[in-house]
């Protein structure tokens, strides 16, 4: 085996002048073939191998620094060319195999490009105060006074009952929410809401969306995003983004 493996960023039509490192802080370069351009650079197996790659994946800090280099990298080249990303930790043996991908997979590379041309990915997400689900039913009882613990049994029913009531509607919103946009959107993908540990917020996330944007329609879906927010919603936009949720594909 040899010292080095070949990891894939992305394919794209055109070359981009100049990339950031990648990897490892690895120099990225291009692999030609058919008409396809794809983004490398050299990785070392040592780490990159399949088993020394499981025990990596092991550690957050690397995996966050490595999911950085090859955003980055896709970022740069989504920035200047339709794009077509491929997964984390994509890696092959040599040049070579990356080049057989091109060929053998022409058309479907052809077939994401061409969904993506003069298009870019915008995510939405919709958030919701948990806490007004948990406050307390602290409304007079107009029931008699009963065995201990009975109006407490009483006012926790309540509470759950108009917490589940609570739930559906904000789900229920959620699905307007997403069912508008995408009106707007070429294509669209609803993600699981994401940890509050990751979301860094510790609201309740309602919608975790994805929507491919035609460039002509981008102040459209801003605008009708922002009038979907309100009635303890709120609705944030972000983006452009590399065209993640519409173009990985399985590149073995």
């Amino acid at each position: 085996m040899s010292d080095t493996g070949t990891y894939l960023y992305a394919v794209a039509r055109d070359e981009v002048p100049a990339c950031p490192p990648g990897v490892a802080d690895a120099d990225v370069r291009t692999i030609v073939r058919g008409g396809l351009v794809a983004y490398v650079s050299s990785v070392p197996m040592e780490r990159f191998a399949e088993e020394p790659l499981r025990r990596s994946l092991e550690d957050m800090d690397w995996l966050a620094g490595t999911a950085r280099a090859h955003h980055r990298v896709v970022d740069a080249v989504a920035a200047a060319t339709p794009t077509a990303p491929v997964r984390l930790v994509t890696v092959y043996d040599g040049d070579e195999q990356v080049s057989d991908l091109l060929e053998r997979r022409a058309d479907d590379f052809a077939e994401v490009l061409e969904q993506v041309t003069g298009r870019r990915e915008w995510g939405v997400k919709a958030f919701a105060d948990p806490t007004s689900e948990e406050r307390p039913d602290e409304r007079p009882s107009c029931e008699k006074p009963g065995k201990p613990g009975t109006a407490y049994l009483q006012r926790r029913r309540a509470n759950l009952r108009g917490r589940e009531q609570n739930r559906r509607q904000a789900l229920a919103r959620a699905e307007h929410i997403h069912a508008a946009l995408a009106t707007v959107a070429v294509a669209s993908r609803r993600h699981r809401p994401q940890d509050p540990r990751l979301s860094g917020r510790a609201d309740w996330m309602l919608l975790n969306g994805a929507y491919l944007v035609d460039e002509g329609r981008v102040a459209e879906f801003a605008t009708m995003a922002g009038q979907l927010g309100g009635g303890g919603v709120e609705v944030t936009v972000t983006g452009p983004w590399a065209p993640y949720s519409f173009t990985v594909m399985e590149t073995r």
